[in-house]
């Protein structure tokens, strides 16, 4: 088979699960933190790079692609794995929440999404048959349904039409996805209400065959609300597969949604944060732009092995941001790239090694909630 997972080991007490996903190229270890390289980059670092902090996985995006450079285009590349030069996995989302949320004229209908270009205006209409096509010429390992996401305080009515157009729409997009190199991914939708969560988990597991995703959270809402409603999927989920939480990657909702059953994460917030002179750490987020680290020549955080940490301080990372100079930004998005992934390879260890639970703990005792605003 291209495709299959197995789980190493479960934490008997919270659930937490380590795994392996097997794919057409390489094999994933979970729980893992996914780079986002949204226009087929991780913005601001190289390929080597990402290899040097042993990203496994990384994510491209469909909208954006589709619009520039074309999935034409990347698929006479040879598709993304060798347009970005990446030989290891790489799972496309389906632009449904950048279609809602970026779009601000569009048209929804039974048929897709009829909206125009956040670039130049152009009018475009997306199906699910059409998204199955750009997914299958730019190339990903594993794929998304075309999904409608709501957004936080959208009424009960608003979240179940919603979630009947994505059943409508993933049911259409599995009938058009052909390639068997590729996995797609179901999404579950249903905003915080429980009863359309638990529907959807039932629209989206006929089409399961090698994992699910979890989308709508994060957008929003309260930290405790995501939660509730993880624990509220996490025994309704298919146990023998991925289960991956979409746009989600603080370091405190990391461990918390793998505490939860959560198997793949990933989220722009570590770069994003980066090119605005933020660092995370272990006992929370770190503004290194700010004038208290204009003499402070430590490392971002003492013990961390990335290059960042290795070879330069926060006063010198301090000047850099101040400057507008372009390496602060990158220094600081290897760092916090690097404090992500190892941090759910840490957790993986833990719940290997039967410790996941007083690792959880420990981790909540360190780390200040009060920094975790971002």
């Amino acid at each position: 088979m291209e495709f299959s997972y197995e789980i190493i080991k479960e934490c008997p007490i919270t659930g937490a699960r380590a795994g392996v996903f097997h794919t057409p190229h390489g094999d994933i270890e979970t729980p893992i933190f996914m780079p986002v390289g949204t226009q087929a980059t991780v913005k601001g670092l190289r390929v080597e790079d990402l290899n040097a902090m042993q990203a496994q996985i990384i994510l491209s995006n469909t909208y954006h692609l589709y619009l520039r450079p074309g999935h034409e285009i990347v698929k006479k590349a040879g598709g993304l794995h060798k347009f970005m030069n990446w030989n290891k996995p790489i799972l496309t989302d389906s632009g449904g929440f950048q279609v809602f949320s970026l779009s601000k004229l569009r048209k929804v209908t039974d048929d897709g999404v009829e909206f125009r270009s956040h670039i130049n205006g152009e009018k475009h209409f997306i199906t699910p048959e059409k998204d199955m096509e750009i997914q299958e010429a730019l190339g990903a390992d594993i794929i998304m349904a075309f999904d409608q996401c709501t957004e936080a305080g959208a009424s009960y009515s608003e979240a179940l039409e919603a979630k009947r157009k994505t059943k409508l729409w993933l049911d259409r997009c599995a009938k058009a996805h052909t390639n068997p190199k590729q996995m797609l991914f179901p999404i579950v939708q249903g905003n915080i209400y429980k009863d359309l969560r638990a529907e959807c988990v039932q629209d989206c597991l006929p089409h399961a065959k090698c994992g699910i995703a979890i989308g709508g959270l994060s957008v929003g809402e309260e930290k405790s609300v995501m939660y509730e409603i993880l624990e509220q999927l996490n025994p309704l989920l298919p146990k023998n597969q991925p289960r991956y939480l979409m746009g989600v990657g603080s370091p405190d909702c990391l461990v918390e949604g793998f505490a939860r059953g959560i198997d793949m994460m990933d989220c722009v917030l570590p770069t994003r944060i980066a090119r605005n002179g933020t660092a995370f750490t272990k006992k929370g987020k770190l503004v290194v732009k700010n004038s208290a680290f204009k003499d402070d020549f430590t490392p971002i955080e003492e013990g961390c092995h990335c290059y960042t940490c290795k070879n330069y301080t926060r006063a010198y990372i301090r000047h850099l941001i101040n400057a507008g100079e372009m390496l602060g930004a990158e220094l600081l998005s290897i760092h916090n790239l690097h404090f992500l992934i190892n941090l759910a390879h840490e957790c993986r260890e833990a719940i290997l090694g039967g410790y996941f639970k007083e690792y959880y703990d420990n981790f909540k005792a360190n780390y200040d909630l009060s920094k975790s605003r971002f």
